[in-house]
């Protein structure tokens, strides 16, 4: 419990719109975009960086849990506060600070969302490269948190690729600045280390993000295949051909009908698998790896190959892809998104195991992923409302990571670890590592009060 006097102070630091106690209110912060629920205790809403170390300060000398929260799109339970107490909602803090295009540098607040970035810069020819599938939604802040990336991480690398230095609070109100508006500052790599730490060493408050210039040239290609297996191995030949697409996104029949069925983007509702690729750079070059992609993807079987003619046909075929969860909700009441990432020539194997698993627990489960890099996304479907399916999907979850781990990948690509993946950390790791892990968490924060039991397992938390 909170105790009043502590409330009482957080009020009188945020004043009266800055807190939220009453249970209906509460329960809009006890979950997000995974399947787990903790209900806070309060949520307070600060305006800058001196409130939120005015909120630690308060909540460290009273022992109080304290969770950072974007936009609540995580898909690990990341932002749930499992252990009550504080849910600090960076909604407020959402002002773009600085742009700097011909510097290529932005600096922006944490609650800032990710596309509003790009479309800040993107009339001077720049724009932010990470890109989720819920970039119009989530926060900055929050791919910070879980070193989020999306369809372009292939070429682009994720949001730790992007981020060149940081402001944040530290679990007993100390503010301090990590790397800076200049690439490969002198010292420790602090940054490196908070990226991806999923707000359980320090609360971030401002964000210096790299921009990069838009490309010259793009060229969006569709593959369609009667295969998934063709569409994995055409995934290796491409990448074998020393040709990196800017994109290389999959989606199996299930996947894909739900998709046409919601968006009317284009897809075939008779294929097995489609392969999306994106090319981008100079307009020589591309035109001819354009040519030697379609060349690969008929050598692999495609039954056909498109290639979009116009900004508003790729626009279209992206809408299909960045839209899939959202017409998987159409489907299902419920569904359970998944993290793996294995090895590209294990994506045909992984593909047949998925299958295996969905026939085993008598749950469907539709596949999209990026599958220039491995990383698995199986959407596990099921409705929470009939006992016992929440448990097949949680099984079945676990059973594909298992797999995933055994191939030579690992349990998470973006979406973090959270507190759904902490029982397979283990697997992941020695203890020896674990302990060094737990180390670091516990010189960052002595007390364990920031997002408590998330990404270490208990034992070492």
């Amino acid at each position: 419990m909170i105790p009043p006097e502590a409330k009482q102070q957080l009020a009188a630091l945020l004043g009266p719109r800055g807190c939220l106690d009453r249970p209906e209110d509460l329960m809009l912060y006890e979950y997000d975009g995974s399947v787990d629920k903790g209900r806070p205790e309060l949520v307070v809403f600060p305006r800058s960086t001196e409130e939120v170390a005015g909120i630690v300060k308060i909540t460290a000398a009273h022992g109080i849990p304290l969770v950072a929260r974007g936009a609540g799109t995580g898909l690990s339970g990341g932002a749930i506060p499992i252990e009550g107490g504080v849910v600090v909602a960076f909604t407020r803090m959402n002002h773009m600070l600085s742009l700097e295009p011909e510097n290529e540098r932005a600096v922006v607040e944490p609650g800032v969302a990710n596309l509003d970035v790009t479309l800040a810069v993107q009339g001077r020819k720049y724009f932010f490269a990470p890109d989720p599938s819920s970039q119009r939604a989530c926060t900055i802040g929050g791919n910070v948190a879980e070193n989020a990336s999306g369809p372009h991480t292939l070429a682009y690398g994720v949001t730790g690729n992007h981020v060149l230095g940081l402001e944040a609070v530290l679990a007993d109100g100390t503010v301090i600045t990590t790397g800076g508006e200049e690439a490969d500052l002198a010292g420790y790599d602090l940054t490196g280390l908070l990226t991806g730490s999923e707000g359980t060493l320090a609360l971030v408050t401002k964000v210096v993000l790299r921009l990069l210039r838009q490309p010259e040239a793009v060229k969006t290609i569709l593959a369609i295949y009667d295969s998934a297996e063709d569409a994995g191995r055409t995934v290796t030949e491409i990448t074998a051909r020393a040709i990196t697409p800017v994109a290389l996104e999959m989606m199996d029949g299930v996947m894909l009908r739900m998709v046409e069925e919601a968006t009317h983007a284009g897809y075939p509702m008779d294929a097995e698998a489609v392969l999306l690729i994106e090319l981008e750079g100079l307009k020589e070059a591309i035109e001819e790896q354009a040519q030697q992609v379609c060349e690969v993807c008929q050598a692999c079987r495609a039954r056909e190959v498109r290639l979009a003619r116009s900004a508003e046909e790729r626009e279209l075929l992206w809408k299909g892809r960045k839209n899939a969860f959202g017409a998987v909700g159409r489907v299902s009441p419920f569904y359970y998104v998944q993290d793996g990432v294995v090895p590209r020539t294990q994506i045909a194997p992984t593909l047949r195991l998925i299958q295996e698993v969905s026939r085993k627990y008598g749950l469907a489960i539709s596949n999209i992923f990026h599958a220039g890099d491995g990383n698995m996304h199986p959407l596990i479907l099921f409705d929470a409302r009939r006992p016992g399916d929440l448990d097949k999907a949680r099984a079945a979850a676990e059973e594909i990571l298992r797999h995933c781990i055994e191939a030579g990948g690992t349990i998470t690509g973006e979406h973090g670890v959270g507190m759904e993946k902490i029982g397979l950390m283990p697997l992941l790791f020695d203890a020896d590592t674990l302990e060094t892990f737990a180390r670091f968490k516990a010189l960052f924060d002595p007390a364990g009060l920031l997002n408590p039991g998330k990404v270490l397992p208990a034992a070492e938390a």
